[in-house]
């Protein structure tokens, strides 16, 4: 929901961790299509399995060159991968935590340059 707030004034970036693409088993209902159309910096961390939007769909994706997506290896909504992946729940989320971090990072950073 937080995309939707975008044209807000007092918005200056948005981050979305695991965004919900369409309804699981429901491609057909997408609901990114205002991601197409984003003026302002977005990160999308979502998990590459994510039933609401899983990796492999991306392709078919109109994004904003302002909107990046990471991928969170393996993982489902949550980011939690399964236990044959090799990865765990809390190396992702760290992963997540990390990226996110860069992410806000770089918008203060951006700030910082145009005041």
């Amino acid at each position: 929901m937080a995309s939707l707030l975008s044209e807000h004034e007092l918005v200056k970036s948005i981050a979305c961790l695991g965004f919900p693409f369409h309804p699981p088993g429901k491609p057909e209902n997408f609901k990114g299509d205002h991601l197409a159309m984003m003026e302002k910096p977005c990160l999308i961390l979502q998990g590459e399995r994510d039933t609401f939007g899983k990796q492999e769909e991306f392709a078919g994706f109109s994004l904003s060159e302002k909107v990046e997506v990471s991928f969170v290896p393996d993982g489902d909504h949550s980011f939690k991968p399964r236990k044959s992946s090799g990865f765990t729940e809390a190396q992702n989320r760290q992963m997540a935590a990390d990226r996110l971090a860069l992410f806000i990072k770089g918008i203060n950073d951006m700030e910082e340059v145009s005041a």
